[in-house]
């Protein structure tokens, strides 16, 4: 009882320095209250039990109501107890070492009384239980009642070091018995969101040419020069190439912005560089040709061909546009044909599903041309891009309307493939990817 009175003493004293804190300490008892940890401890048992000492690995799991008050709960378990060997030979040893579960649930009453105070004192009183492996002479499990103290040590707001020390009144026969605990703990959710702020004027903190709060406002990432990640920094984006800084692939031509400015030379803002009729990134990744020369660009060829819903069969509406492409290659024996499906994207739109969708579709284009015209196949290439080049953003109907195409390149009989002034071709792997979501287009 008179353990209980200065336990209750030290709680009016602590609740009476709460009301006093500081208005302006961040709470962070409101803001991450749980907090677990683990650590190694020593049990030590009264002389007259039947073990005596033993190790113990311990997990504490806790919440704090605020700065002062707090509730732990503990699982130790110790995996040798030592028998402990008796003078008297009448006494019942258990002949083995065994191990033991201790259970416990204290309230923690801390002794703060300084804003961020690193060093942290507390008392404890709680309840608990031992299980033994074997039944010794008592019960099994032993009820308890644990009184102590403690010391945390807190690196910051999220880690601690912890020592403890606990009494524990054991069974009804009222063994005293000692226990001692060393750990780390972690508070959940305990780390300080980032805070952007500019104290004496704005500063740029990733150095690419934009201020932070200008960042800000366009939304781009203050701590990384190049958001996109298109070669071009974010603030040559904005303040030299007009380009997007958002999107690496301002013109949708198939180009990222960086390769366009600083590899092909063509205009990250213009899909079409040298105006021949087939985009900067066609010529670049499938055409090997030279997207600022006009006069090798392919003959193309654009259609807005509808196929109903999920489907791949060519509406009889359209033979009339193809017979026209029929009788280019019929003109031309030696001239080949490239087709290419491409469709919209909608929010349920599934990128593998409209691959090969769009493969179908365009192949449907193909053997029209092969049987109608009477083109050998051979001369013909069916490909499917599903929505992963679009011509412009899918953000109304017209747009999407504008990205449901097929398109046919025919390259005329001794036009072979060259190479771009950069004397390589990009790697598609450079057009802008497809993304995962569902449906069909």
């Amino acid at each position: 009882m008179k353990l209980f009175r200065w336990f209750l003493a030290a709680a009016m004293v602590a609740t009476l320095a709460s009301g006093t804190a500081s208005a302006e300490e961040r709470d962070l008892f409101d803001e991450a209250p749980w907090y677990v940890g683990g650590g190694l401890g020593y049990m030590h048992f009264e002389g007259d039990e039947q073990v005596e000492r033993g190790v113990f690995l311990g997990g504490r799991l806790g919440y704090d109501f605020n700065k002062y008050f707090g509730i732990e709960f503990g699982l130790d378990f110790a995996p040798e107890l030592k028998d402990r060997t008796f003078k008297n030979p009448e006494r019942d040893r258990i002949h083995d070492d065994i191990w033991g579960l201790r259970a416990t649930v204290d309230g923690l009453l801390h002794l703060r009384n300084a804003r961020n105070l690193h060093w942290d004192p507390y008392l404890s009183l709680g309840v608990g239980g031992m299980y033994y492996e074997k039944k010794l002479e008592k019960s099994n499990p032993e009820p308890m009642v644990n009184a102590g103290a403690g010391l945390f040590y807190h690196f910051n707001d999220t880690w601690s070091m912890r020592f403890d020390w606990r009494s524990a009144v054991v069974g009804a026969d009222t063994e005293f018995d000692q226990y001692f605990f060393v750990g780390l703990n972690y508070r959940l959710g305990a780390a300080v969101k980032p805070v952007y702020s500019v104290s004496g004027g704005d500063i740029d903190s990733d150095g690419d040419g934009l201020l932070d709060s200008e960042e800000a406002a366009i939304g781009t990432d203050p701590f990384n020069p190049d958001t996109d990640g298109d070669g071009l920094s974010d603030g040559e984006e904005v303040r030299i190439y007009k380009t997007d800084p958002l999107n690496p692939d301002s013109d949708y031509d198939g180009l990222k912005d960086g390769a366009e400015v600083n590899i092909y030379k063509t205009d990250p803002l213009n899909p079409d560089t040298d105006g021949g009729g087939v985009t900067d990134g066609h010529e670049v990744i499938e055409d090997g040709t030279d997207p600022l020369n006009a006069a090798d660009d392919l003959q193309l060829f654009t259609l807005q061909i509808e196929f109903d819903y999920d489907k791949a069969n060519l509406r009889s509406q359209y033979h009339n546009d193809l017979d026209v492409i029929i009788k280019v290659l019929q003109r031309d024996p030696g001239a080949t044909a490239r087709i290419e499906g491409h469709a919209d994207k909608r929010p349920k739109s599934q990128a593998a599903y409209n691959q090969r969708l769009s493969e179908r579709r365009a192949r449907a284009v193909l053997d029209y041309i092969a049987n109608a015209g009477g083109i050998d196949r051979s001369r013909l290439t069916a490909i499917g891009y599903g929505f992963s080049r679009p011509l412009v953003p899918n953000d109304s109907e017209v747009n999407m309307q504008k990205n449901r195409r097929t398109e046919i390149y025919i390259r005329p009989s001794g036009k072979a493939e060259v190479h771009t002034t950069s004397g390589k071709l990009l790697n598609p792997e450079t057009a802008q990817p497809a993304s995962l979501d569902d449906g069909a287009n």
